[in-house]
């Protein structure tokens, strides 16, 4: 895995919220919301990243899956062809056997 997969998130620095729910200090109240909803933000980026890990895992298992199909495949078609190319020798020795017959018993 890359070192991206190991990095951790830090949040922000937590202050209670009486701390910043100063109802003289509307900026305070304004920042302790936009605090609270970057948060909410990081977790729902923290949950998006994992359910992309866990879809490029399966996206990895299921081109191994095709590779492996494929593989196998590829084996059943050299058999094939190797069972084609046989039988493609005997019918062309039956059609000299044919035509050597038929030249035999032309009259003439």
């Amino acid at each position: 895995m890359s070192d991206l997969s190991s990095a951790q998130i830090i949040p922000f620095p937590a202050r209670a919220p009486a701390d910043l729910a100063d109802p003289a200090d509307p900026g305070a109240t304004r920042l302790s919301r936009a605090l609270a909803a970057l948060d909410a933000a990081v977790a729902e980026q923290r949950a998006a990243i994992a359910a992309w890990r866990d879809s490029l895992a399966a996206l990895r298992t299921s081109t191994a899956g095709l590779g492996d199909s494929l593989a196998r495949y590829h084996g059943t078609l050299g058999a094939l062809d190797t069972y084609v190319t046989a039988l493609n020798g005997q019918a062309q020795a039956l059609e000299r056997w044919a035509d050597d017959a038929l030249a035999r018993a032309a009259p003439g």
